[in-house]
């Protein structure tokens, strides 16, 4: 899998993850991330900026890694908190909100993101530059199936959130304890019976005549709101 900007490069040189091969465009000049990959006995290859913008589609600010593909976690892994706090995404479909979820998550110090393995983004490289190298600083779980998921959780303790125009003011509401929010997809919402599983459902009051907010910035406000109860 290709990885490319030059905040992602450095979070992967920092974090010693493994690193097959670095495509460098021929003016590049960012003597860290060169230094970096020299130390690390790295096979580069230099490139021009045609060459190189062949190889992905995005911004790649002149340098390109080469990596291993990213490696999801399990759901055991981000359940073993007392009060942990997972964030659950209903067929998020846009890499860029993906991302930037991720951001915001890893921001806000979650124990974990799950994702439906159909109809869902999965994390590449896109969702990657985006989330400017956050991908390797939470951990994503694949599931299945998102309800039979929920029910798990509820085994587990945990109280679900679902997101919704139709609900109760989100500030109103308790997220102390073992929390799961879950955002839903960006032109339909949550889904229905994903809906009827949650315990509560959390409203943004809108005062503008836009009755909805992209998913990446509701699922911030939430999820923030959730922080600043749990201290």
């Amino acid at each position: 899998m290709y990885v490319y900007g030059k905040n992602v490069a450095l979070e992967y040189l920092n974090n010693n993850k493994k690193i097959k091969k670095a495509f460098i465009q021929n003016n590049f000049n960012d003597f860290d991330i060169i230094n970096k990959i020299n130390k690390k006995n790295i096979n580069r290859q230099t490139l021009l900026k045609i060459d190189m913008d062949k190889k992905v589609d995005g911004l790649h600010q002149g340098i390109i890694l080469d990596v291993e593909d990213y490696k999801y976690s399990n759901l055991d892994d981000i359940t073993k908190g007392e009060d942990s706090l997972i964030v659950m995404l209903d067929h998020i479909e846009d890499p860029h909100n993906f991302g930037a979820i991720i951001r915001t998550c890893e921001a806000a110090g979650v124990d974990g993101i799950i994702i439906p393995e159909n109809r869902s983004v999965e994390v590449n490289a896109t969702v990657i530059k985006t989330s400017v190298g956050t991908t390797e600083k939470v951990k994503i779980v694949q599931v299945t199936n998102l309800n039979n998921t929920i029910k798990i959780l509820k085994d587990r303790g945990y109280w679900i959130f679902g997101t919704d125009m139709d609900g109760t003011d989100y500030t109103k509401l308790n997220y102390k304890g073992k929390t799961c929010i879950i955002c839903g997809n960006e032109g339909f919402g949550i889904s229905k019976l994903v809906k009827e599983n949650c315990d509560f459902i959390a409203a943004i009051p809108m005062k503008g005549e836009v009755n909805s907010l992209n998913a990446s910035v509701a699922t911030g406000i939430v999820l923030f709101e959730a922080v600043k109860q749990r201290g």
